[in-house]
């Protein structure tokens, strides 16, 4: 195997954040590398997987890198060639930390560094939302920060907002247990009253506003909701209870189920220890292994990074 000719990196993700659900959405600073070798003839492809889900990953013909890559090829009108992938894996799959978004990004930049003219990312966004289904995921992956979107009627809006001061950090706790989407949005009720509504809508503005003002001290309050978080917090052990147990601990301004869940997220100022070894005795107490990761908010997004002349636009 020759050396790769490119290499994508995407961030990983933290939707529905809070009292944001399906719209406002975070990139991490842990990643994906996927490493694009060895042209081939179309539909030939061969796969290797390094770190997260490296058992059950390295079927080309499931993986849904190659299908949002075959899907961009046939949107574009391009021959679709084959290749080698190398996947060098950092994120947890099916702990809410958008694992499947990378994935489609992936495969959508590398069908796009086949163009003759390659288009810019944010070009490239809404082949990747309408293959994803939510945007609050795939955006930020591929723009980073935090970005606050929506797509309904065939359309696609979204801002990004200012980023966070380098002393606020990102800890996630991640049980080793998982959270299915299709339970996740299963265990949600059909209908909500007005009044959970209006309390939701009311903290999500509050949230945005706050990120984009620095009002830091909002956030335990703005991110609380009555849509999906009550919800989700019965499908994994611990889930009930974390999020009041976390907000106490000095240096907490605010947590919130990750994506759909089990992974719990916090924003820490200052030293973050304390908060993660809040957040992983809670998962311990109710018998469930976990691990931390301390993470900034990623501002780059998705990367393409050219290594040799190798790929070419067709």
């Amino acid at each position: 195997m020759n050396g790769p000719s490119i290499r994508i990196r995407v961030p990983a993700t933290t939707a529905n954040l809070g009292s944001g659900f399906d719209t406002i959405g975070l990139a991490l600073s842990l990643y994906n590398l996927y490493d694009v070798f060895d042209i081939d003839e179309p539909g030939a492809y061969r796969m290797e997987v390094i770190g997260e889900g490296s058992a059950e990953l390295s079927d080309p013909e499931s993986n849904l890198i190659i299908k949002s890559y075959e899907r961009a090829c046939e949107e574009w009108g391009l021959q679709c060639p084959g290749f080698s992938l190398r996947c060098l894996n950092a994120i947890p799959l099916c702990r809410g930390l958008g694992s499947s978004s990378t994935a489609v990004a992936g495969g959508v930049m590398i069908a796009n560094a086949f163009r003759k003219e390659p288009l810019p990312v944010e070009e490239l966004i809404p082949l990747m939302v309408e293959i994803e289904g939510h945007p609050d995921n795939i955006v930020p992956a591929c723009l980073g920060g935090l970005v606050v979107s929506g797509a309904g009627e065939g359309r696609l809006r979204y801002v990004k907002l200012p980023p966070p001061p380098g002393d606020i950090f990102a800890v996630v706790a991640v049980p080793e247990v998982r959270v299915r989407t299709e339970d996740a949005r299963n265990a949600l009720p059909r209908e909500v009253s007005l009044g959970d509504a209006v309390f939701t809508l009311n903290r999500a503005a509050i949230l945005a506003a706050s990120w984009a003002a620095g009002k830091w001290e909002n956030l335990a309050w703005a991110m609380d909701d009555r849509l999906h978080q009550r919800f989700r917090a019965k499908l994994f052990p611990g889930g009930e209870v974390i999020l009041e147990k976390v907000k106490g601990v000095p240096g907490c301004l605010g947590a919130a189920i990750s994506g759909s869940g089990p992974s719990v997220l916090a924003f820490a100022k200052g030293a973050p220890r304390g908060v993660a070894e809040a957040m992983c005795r809670v998962f311990r107490e109710h018998g469930v292994r976990s691990r931390f990761f301390v993470l900034d908010v990623d501002e780059a997004g998705a990367v393409v990074e050219r290594l040799s002349t190798g790929v070419a636009g067709s």
